[in-house]
């Protein structure tokens, strides 16, 4: 358990500090939003651009949050409980954010095989036979704006960090398994 937390948790905080920049993407997209409104002729991109951008920021950046343990909490009894209590607790609803997650990441899976012209009920068996050449890609889906941008990138990346989000829930599962048993396994950076 041990090795994998810290794996999990070193590979989601170099992820994170890397996408901490995201948002200089994001100002820089909707900065040239502005200008080009303002001095140019607007630009097509800009809108959906700083929206996909705000997702890959988001989503792959919330393994980091759940790290840092910066996520927001409503803490009405929370705070007087004893550490054994809390670890109690935090595995019980991490255990409910997997679920949730599971959930998430089942249906990005089949929502990214649609986008790449898959139109079965088998979306894993899907990226199974991509990689083994028993499948193909199909007709590629687009947004329906006028710039018609391919959305198979951005489903791509909104599953990778669900799985990254996943990888690291069960992390902080194993953490609080940790703390039941009195031992502290991977230490939350500040």
């Amino acid at each position: 358990m041990a090795r994998y937390v810290r794996i999990v948790d070193a590979v989601n905080y170099r992820v994170g500090r890397v996408m901490m920049w995201g948002l200089f993407v994001m100002m820089g997209i909707l900065l040239w939003s502005s200008i080009s409104k303002t001095f140019f002729t607007p630009s097509l991109w800009t809108l959906e651009m700083a929206q996909f951008a705000m997702v890959t920021y988001y989503i792959v950046g919330g393994p980091y949050s759940i790290q840092l343990g910066s996520n927001v909490r409503m803490d009405l009894f929370y705070h007087n409980w004893s550490p054994h209590k809390k670890a109690w607790f935090d595995a019980f609803t991490v255990l409910l954010l997997i679920l949730y997650l599971g959930v998430l990441f089942y249906g990005g899976m089949g929502s990214t095989a649609y986008s790449l012209g898959y139109w079965g009920d088998a979306p894993l068996s899907y990226f199974t036979g991509l990689l083994t050449g028993n499948e193909e890609i199909g007709r590629l889906e687009r947004s329906s704006t006028a710039w018609r941008p391919y959305i198979w990138p951005v489903k791509v990346i909104m599953v990778f960090g669900f799985f990254l989000m996943l990888l690291q829930a069960v992390s902080e599962f194993f953490k609080d398994i940790a703390r039941i048993n009195g031992q502290e396994i991977g230490v939350r950076r500040a």
